[in-house]
């Protein structure tokens, strides 16, 4: 792109920054110059760990007891490195050579070297275990315990206090000196709760003490204080006991608005596969009135895409699921486009054939699958971006993919609508969808239009697959799972309206999440269907009713 630039713009054009041609030929040298610079630092080994002298005179006595000013002075060393050599202390895995004053740090694939924590070789080495004694030891599980604790990084003092709150062996005495020089709210509030905790363990705390401990849980939902407050709600004393009923009350309320809040997230997340698949559907079926029961297998080949591409690509699953959201759409498209132009541009008008028809191809993509991939379910690698959680308070967590999924099917639903709304193929594909004998007098040429549709229809079922396939493995029967689906949503929100696909798959994928706790997944399936029904009997044209005068056809 760079030359392309320059030969459009030439030397004094505004893409170079108005530089003249001398400018540019006196600074290539410097760049070049700057860039060898940079590559021979970048070449060079930097040391990772500079180990202070007095450090490595102690470790290389022979006296144990000189362990213990090298432990004094690494626990004040907040570095990885420093931490790296207090477990291999505790471990027995620090090794010296005294003749080279050199350290080495054993582990599964060989020795590391201190200076540069980089694979060593030894041979020829004398090397010898940097021993401790057993109260050594018991101090150095203290101090990793409590360097942790003390750790500049917010984000790790946070988690080692909260990983303190379910120990029932915790060391008061360090936590009340900890909390005495902690200012962050967060982790102040973790050191609360576990002086909360001990308060109610203990059976000589005061009865005010035992009330504040109670006020504290009360102020955030703690689960693992449960058992705590249990007892507490059983205590004789009657103030005591009013106050553990009262955080009892708050905890299940809070646990209720979690529960209710989570439903409802996944009912996101399965309504929005659901959208997914169901849009390609309402495009093909809205436009042509074909029931394509090969939308399945459309979805399956994209899930298809996103393995093939991480085999091609095995060190990037991330790189290769971002490829394969453009690549599934023209290997489903095209697929589609074939069926289309070979089989059901002869069928049109022949609901019962297309219909056979269709279930034959899908039945030949699925042994086509299964002959020439696997017939077993192939694993697909999930991203580091897809595989975290997205934390919402202290006790609660979303999935991070839940959450991209539902992100990437808004995305796709309004750039397929941005499509069928704002393009002159949309402007053709709604013509035909309104009326396709007025729309063929007008010039538009409708054959063209069913091809192409059918090619954007199964194309968004590819990128459906993709979804799908960061939620399940990847197999040849994955679409016939959601196909009967799909079809419910196409005819709940609207023949060949998306808006109506994107509302219906919504209500219709939490609707079943607040069905399936009660009365189980096949059964909630069954309820929705019955439902479906009935709705369609007062409504016939679904949620969006068509436009137009094939409308009243």
């Amino acid at each position: 792109m760079g030359r392309r630039m320059e030969c459009k713009g030439g030397m004094n054009s505004p893409m170079t920054g108005g530089l003249t041609p001398w400018a540019l030929t006196c600074s290539a040298p410097l760049l070049c110059a700057l860039f060898f610079l940079f590559a021979l630092a970048m070449a060079q080994p930097a040391l990772a760990y500079d180990l202070p002298e007095e450090v490595s005179e102690s470790l290389l006595s022979q006296r144990i007891n000189d362990r213990q000013k090298a432990i004094d002075a690494l626990a004040q060393d907040y570095s990885d490195e420093a931490k790296a050599m207090l477990e291999a202390l505790l471990g027995g895995n620090l090794y010296a050579d005294r003749a080279s004053k050199t350290f080495y740090i054993k582990d599964a694939t060989g020795y590391l070297s201190v200076a540069t924590f980089e694979p060593a070789q030894t041979e020829g080495l004398n090397l010898r275990t940097v021993g401790v004694n057993n109260r050594q030891r018991q101090q150095l599980v203290g101090v990793l315990n409590a360097r942790s604790l003390r750790h500049p990084d917010r984000a790790v003092r946070f988690a080692a206090s909260r990983a303190l709150i379910p120990a029932a062996d915790v060391d008061m005495g360090l936590v009340r000196e900890l909390r005495e020089e902690e200012s962050d709210p967060g982790v102040l509030s973790n050191y609360d709760r576990i002086v909360a905790m001990d308060a109610l363990w203990d059976p000589g705390s005061t009865k005010e003490a035992k009330l504040q401990a109670l006020k504290v849980f009360g102020a955030a939902f703690t689960p693992e204080a449960q058992e705590l407050i249990n007892r507490a709600a059983e205590s004789d004393d009657p103030e005591i006991a009013a106050a553990a009923e009262a955080v009892k009350g708050g905890m299940a309320a809070t646990a209720s608005h979690l529960q209710l809040f989570e439903t409802i997230f996944f009912g996101l997340s399965l309504g929005s596969v659901l959208v997914l698949i169901g849009l390609g559907l309402a495009i093909t079926f809205g436009v042509m009135g074909v029931i394509n029961m090969a939308h399945g297998e459309m979805v399956m080949l994209g899930a298809y895409c996103v393995w093939f591409l991480q085999q091609w690509m095995p060190g990037s699953p991330g790189l290769a699921l971002l490829l394969a959201v453009p690549f599934s759409f023209v290997v489903a498209g095209g697929v589609g486009g074939l069926i289309e132009l070979g089989v059901i541009r002869h069928l049109y008008n022949r609901p019962l054939e297309t219909l056979l028809a269709t279930f034959g191809i899908s039945l030949i993509l699925q042994q086509a699958v299964r002959t020439f991939i696997a017939s077993n379910n192939r694993p697909v690698v999930v991203p580091t971006f897809l595989s975290g959680q997205l934390s919402i308070g202290e006790n609660f967590g979303i999935t991070t993919g839940r959450l991209w999924i539902i992100a990437f099917c808004l995305a796709v639903f309004f750039l397929t609508h941005l499509v069928t709304s704002r393009t002159r193929m949309g402007l053709e594909v709604r013509a035909v969808t309104q009326n396709r004998e007025i729309a063929k007098a007008l010039g538009v040429n409708s054959s063209w239009v069913d091809t192409r549709t059918f090619i954007l229809g199964s194309g968004v079922a590819g990128m459906a697959g993709v979804a799908l396939s960061q939620l399940t493995n990847v197999g040849p029967n994955l679409g016939q799972q959601y196909i009967v689906d799909s079809f419910m949503v196409v005819v709940f929100g609207g023949v060949g309206n998306l808006w109506g696909t994107l509302l219906g798959g919504l209500i219709l994928g939490m609707a079943n999440k607040f069905l399936e706790p009660v009365s189980g997944a096949i059964l909630a399936k069954i309820l929705i269907l019955f439902g479906i029904i009935l709705f369609i009997q007062r409504h016939p044209s679904g949620l969006f009713p068509q436009k137009g005068r094939a409308a009243a056809l």
